[in-house]
């Protein structure tokens, strides 16, 4: 009967809790017994997909490596995680345009830019790091569209929070220009804005397409001209609620300059037409030369702490067959080849009784998911659900016949194992690995590290005749790096390089102008409005 914001507000969770069938509250358990009837649940399982392996996007590198790991061990690739309905979009479509599916920005590229368009993402409120690289930009004379069916604060009322002095006084608007869209018209905004570049470019051959990078780098170029040609301008105006105006003035912005990154998040992803919206966004800076040199290119924003290095790891329902090999091959074991369930997969299993056991590492599945109604009727009608948890929350309360809660430690306390203090890492949005460690004191003795509870898991559940070494694992992170190197290309000499001041940067053909798609050039593509 609570709110969710009670909930969290609660305080930590300090021990592992059970709520078995008939049973109207949650008890204590110990570690042992809690993970003797995982294993017990698991095993009576009449084969391994009838498991589903969440995982939420603040689950470290080395967590989110051992938890696939097991995983596959046990069986299955059902490993449905928050990209599923966050970015899958963003992936997708930046993979099969540009071949890699992150950003191919780093964060310092913002103040380098000349134009900055940001769509379907509140940076003040969600991304607040962006804010002091947009003010750079603007400082050296560079210019920010938001396009957004919300006006965003932090935009308008900007203030620096480590500059006091700036904090008397009226804010002041970080943006030039707010194109107030309509709901799912970010698609008709660019393809008008595409025409419009269009026009401009057989005005003046040259002096707004990048006509040398669009010959060597591209493909499809003739073909999206076509299409450009067919459709009707007045109508993609229309569709997208913006005026006339305002969609020319951002198309005299893009023919003027060549430095252009254009950033968006859930306002863009979370869409049946998200991919086409994507592989447009992608156009506009194709066409302009814009990707693969600093202050241009492709930034999809990222929400948790380690949304992106979670599938970096492998936690993804149809990874490559070369990671799959590989992973085999580090650990000794034949990985299964039938492809998983996504999250939304996970729910109509669920709710039609194909799967019979639900973990979550991490996260708030119940609200996270799209239609809530039928997420809740799943889950419960699962024999077991588990959750790695810090703090409560409604997915605690919308539970299976049985149900677990496991305490785990925040990224902000000290990790220690009999081998001393560890550390854990992560994967930002423009594909930096840095080390991550607490320094304060656990709230509960009784917590476990993610790692920890992963390992003990995997030893209870796969018997003590499987020849990973989890214990060993458990105590010492540097083991961890040490197979996630063998497996995952671009962590050469991985212990060393996170320990060192700002990380890493792993390989990203992208960013460098190197399109890694089947004929080694970018897709200019033509989308269906």
């Amino acid at each position: 009967g609570k709110s969710d914001h009670w909930l969290e507000k609660q305080g930590r969770l300090t021990q592992p809790m059970v709520i078995k069938e008939g049973d109207h509250h949650y008890s204590p358990i110990s570690w042992e017994d809690a993970f003797a009837l995982m294993a017990a649940e698991l095993q009576a399982l009449d084969n391994p997909d009838q498991a589903l392996f969440y995982t939420s996007g603040r689950t470290s590198n080395e967590a989110a490596f051992l938890y696939q790991c097991f995983v596959r061990q046990f069986g299955t690739n059902n490993l449905p995680d928050c990209s599923n309905m966050c970015h899958e979009a963003s992936g997708k479509a930046l993979s099969e345009t540009v071949g890699i599916g992150k950003a191919s920005v780093v964060l310092n590229d913002i103040s380098k830019a000349e134009l900055l368009i940001v769509m379907g993402q509140n940076p003040g409120t969600n991304a607040p790091r962006m804010l002091s690289e947009m003010e750079e930009l603007k400082n050296n004379g560079g210019k920010i569209i938001s396009v957004n069916p919300l006006p965003e604060t932090g935009l308008l009322q900007f203030r620096h929070p480590q500059k006091p002095w700036e904090w008397v006084g009226k804010p002041t608007s970080i943006h030039d220009l707010h194109l107030q869209v309509r709901v799912n018209g970010d698609l008709p905004l660019l393809k008008a804005l595409l025409k419009l570049l269009l026009e401009a470019e057989k005005l003046h051959p040259g002096k707004v397409f990048d006509q040398t990078f669009i010959h060597e780098k591209t493909s499809g170029y003739q073909a999206l001209c076509t299409h450009l040609e067919q459709i009707d301008l007045k109508e993609l105006i229309q569709e997208t609620g913006v005026p006339e105006s305002q969609i020319r003035e951002v198309a005299d912005l893009l023919i003027e300059k060549k430095n252009i990154i254009i950033a968006w998040a859930m306002g863009i992803t979370q869409h049946r037409n998200a991919e086409n919206t994507i592989r447009e966004i992608v156009n506009i800076l194709l066409v302009k030369g814009s990707i693969g040199k600093p202050g241009a290119g492709t930034l999809p924003v990222r929400g948790h702490s380690n949304v992106q290095g979670d599938r970096t790891m492998g936690i993804w329902e149809k990874m490559p067959a070369g990671f799959m090999q590989r992973l085999g091959k580090a650990f000794d074991f034949q990985p299964p080849t039938k492809e998983g369930l996504h999250a939304v997969g996970a729910i109509h299993a669920m709710a039609e009784g194909k799967a019979k056991v639900f973990m979550g590492l991490g996260g708030n599945f119940v609200l996270a998911a799209p239609d809530t109604k039928k997420v809740f009727d799943g889950m419960e009608q699962c024999s077991l659900t588990i959750h790695v948890s810090t703090k409560l929350n409604r997915s605690h309360l919308i539970h299976g016949k049985t149900a677990l809660i496991l305490p785990c430690l925040g990224r902000t306390e000290k990790d220690l194992s009999r081998q001393g203090a560890q550390f854990v890492s992560t994967e930002d949005t423009a594909g930096r690995v840095r080390m991550s460690h607490g320094d304060l004191e656990p709230v509960s003795p009784e917590l476990k590290s993610e790692v920890a509870i992963v390992c003990d898991m995997a030893r209870a559940v796969l018997g003590k005749n499987n020849t990973t070494d989890w214990e060993g694992m458990k105590e010492n992170y540097a083991l961890i790096r040490d197979k996630i190197e063998e497996v995952i290309p671009g962590f050469e000499s991985y212990n060393d390089r996170v320990k060192k001041a700002g990380g890493f940067y792993l390989p990203n053909g992208a960013r460098e102008g190197i399109f890694y798609t089947a004929d080694k050039k970018a897709k200019l593509t033509t989308n269906p409005l």
